[in-house]
């Protein structure tokens, strides 16, 4: 763990940045709004240690609730993203097909084994990937977004369903957490 918080801080500045965030991809804007918000953290606050990744917490994906969805839309896409990592581009932790009926996701419902849910693999695995930033870093923005689209999705990547929606969003919505590790 030294070693690892020793090069969190040598890449300290190294960040990928929101701007680069697939919020900001025009092709993926909408002009209405999702209203998303999780119980388990406020928008902007620290994600709790039990909703992060494989190895720092129990890797349970939080509770989200979320309204606005309209009626012609044929899917939800979930993402979570992690703009702050010292790549040359964000990274995709989880990207997940949801019912568009859906209202909300209670705590764990993003597991890979969840019913109802289909998952592409991520970045790093298949099903929900919480924070996990590298030790020393600093506080890492995690964008829990919400895509309602007309369109069938391409799955075989996640890559290919983002491209596959692009153009087809008729509202989207997101909460942003932070977290880090000293």
């Amino acid at each position: 763990m030294a070693a690892l918080s020793w090069l969190g801080r040598l890449l300290r500045n190294r960040r990928a940045g929101s701007s680069l965030s697939i919020w900001f991809v025009p092709g993926l804007r909408s002009e209405r709004d999702l209203i998303v918000s999780s119980p388990s953290f406020g928008d902007g606050g620290a994600i709790p240690q039990r909703f992060a990744g494989p190895g720092v917490g129990e890797n349970v994906s939080p509770a989200l609730v979320f309204s606005g969805v309209p009626v012609e839309a044929r899917h939800l896409v979930f993402v979570l993203e992690d703009t702050d990592t010292p790549n040359s581009r964000p990274l995709i932790h989880t990207l997940s097909i949801l019912n568009p009926d859906a209202t909300s996701l209670p705590e764990g419902a993003l597991d890979r084994t969840a019913p109802g849910v289909t998952h592409l693999k991520g970045d790093f695995a298949t099903g929900y990937s919480g924070p996990r930033p590298i030790p020393g870093h600093g506080t890492h923005h995690y964008g829990f977004m919400l895509f309602a689209v007309d369109v069938d999705i391409d799955t075989t990547s996640w890559r290919t369903a983002l491209e596959s929606i692009e153009g087809h969003v008729l509202a989207r919505g997101r909460v942003i957490g932070t977290y880090e590790r000293a």
